[in-house]
């Protein structure tokens, strides 16, 4: 499978062969929603918290004796029924986070490159980088004529140059390769890689897939 390569100004730059076992396969939406979902289930803070019956402030003493009165029986003033009481069964700290099979997460990402490409929405880069003193005006116009309104840019390693033009940005946002995950690609509208970002990324997949099949005693072939 070959794409064009262009430059920042647009000129072609070339072609380059993408792999097809990591660009070319049969796009899951199902697989891609599980990565999705634990990817923002880790991000979750967890810090909600409300008090309960034994933690809020108040008096410990019984409102009134058990019986005689005419009203229902009360044990406490913190009882959730009462103004300031304690909430029943209210959040607490914890930690949202649940594990994911790696050969889930491989195939999610998997997934996610091949359909931009199925798309037309992935474009190789030649090089990402920009000139020491740019400005990020001269950065926002190229990116008009090059159509791009929403973009993460993947790269080997993030310039700083390109990084410092780009962060002000809305919707255009740059991640190093090992950063580059099935949530961020989904959410924006053109997934652009560079020459270096794309041979980073099939060496971050073929990776995993050797580190599974040394751990697993399978061969790459089968996990793919």
């Amino acid at each position: 499978m070959q794409l064009p390569v262009i430059t920042l100004d647009n000129a072609p730059a070339g072609q380059v062969d993408l792999p097809e076992a990591f660009f070319g396969a049969e796009p899951r939406a199902d697989i891609m929603a599980r990565v999705v979902h634990w990817q923002l289930a880790k991000r979750r803070a967890g810090t909600h918290k409300a008090k309960g019956m034994g933690e809020v402030s108040g008096t410990t003493k019984k409102p009134y004796r058990q019986k005689g009165t005419g009203n229902a029986r009360q044990g406490s003033l913190r009882a959730p029924q009462y103004r300031k009481g304690g909430v029943v069964h209210g959040p607490v700290v914890r930690d949202h986070g649940y594990n994911l099979n790696k050969k889930v997460r491989r195939l999610g990402l998997i997934c996610a490159l091949s359909a931009k490409v199925a798309a037309g929405k992935l474009i190789v880069l030649d090089a990402a980088s920009a000139a020491e003193g740019a400005k990020t005006s001269a950065m926002v116009a190229q990116l008009k004529k090059l159509g791009w309104d929403s973009a993460l840019v993947v790269d080997a390693t993030v310039d700083e140059g390109f990084a410092r033009v780009t962060r002000n940005i809305p919707k255009i946002d740059v991640l190093p390769t090992i950063g580059a995950n099935v949530y961020d690609i989904l959410n924006h509208d053109m997934l652009v890689v560079t020459r270096a970002g794309l041979d980073a990324l099939a060496a971050r997949l073929s990776g995993v897939a050797a580190r599974g099949a040394a751990s697993n005693g399978v061969s790459e072939e089968s996990e793919a």
